[in-house]
């Protein structure tokens, strides 16, 4: 990202550069992480014989704690793809990106709702809606840099945004549709119905760029 230069986004000269926005994203990625694993907690002064029973019953939030790890990671690696992909910032790249932030932050909240009522559907619908959330801004930074190929990096591959924004459209709509299933027939089976996800990854998997010919070496 060392080719990427700031924009101005208001006549008083306020500027911010890819670099600087990644910066604080990782900082509230990791905070939301490490948010995620203060409720993981077995009440004081227990007896050795009631130990055993405090923590099975931690084992639903150890689920969700793990569950929102992986998301929160995936989404993270997923940002730091993008902004590979971004020379320059606009408003809208700004302000999507803040959006995702805070979706982001406010993880740990629908994190302990299905952690502590997962077999109901208002937090199942829930932490579907906060996943649909940020996948969906995601989403509208690569389309940002479909629509205005000003702001990509020299070299971006138009056809690599399209298969990423679609991709992004199909994990949404797997998130949105949880959303009915859990309200009107079963939250268990909206989270089965999560696990689409993996198979709409890879048969939408973009392709890894070639590496670049060492100095010196001819090319074919």
């Amino acid at each position: 990202m060392s080719n990427s230069r700031p924009i101005a986004l208001r006549r008083s000269e306020i500027a911010v550069s890819p670099e600087r926005l990644a910066m604080l994203g990782d900082a509230v990625f990791a905070i939301a992480i490490t948010l995620l694993a203060l409720d993981i907690t077995v009440p004081e002064g227990l007896h050795d014989s009631e130990l055993p029973h405090a923590l099975r019953e931690l084992l639903p939030a150890i689920g969700a704690y793990l569950l929102s790890f992986a998301v929160i990671g995936m989404l993270w690696l997923t940002q730091h793809a993008l902004f590979r992909l971004i020379r320059t910032v606009d408003r809208w790249l700004l302000y999507l990106y803040f959006a995702l932030l805070a979706v982001v932050a406010a993880l740990p909240f629908p994190t302990k709702l299905i952690s502590e009522y997962g077999e109901t559907a208002t937090a199942t619908a829930c932490y579907s809606a906060s996943i649909a959330l940020s996948l969906g801004f995601l989403g509208a930074m690569y389309l940002r840099l479909l629509i205005a190929p000003a702001l990509a990096a020299p070299g971006t591959d138009p056809g690599e945004l399209r298969t990423t924004v679609r991709r992004n459209v199909l994990h949404v709509l797997v998130f949105v549709t949880a959303i009915p299933l859990a309200s009107f027939w079963s939250p268990g089976l909206a989270k089965y119905w999560w696990l689409l996800v993996i198979p709409v990854r890879a048969l939408h998997r973009t392709p890894a760029p070639a590496a670049p010919a060492a100095a010196g070496e001819q090319q074919p």
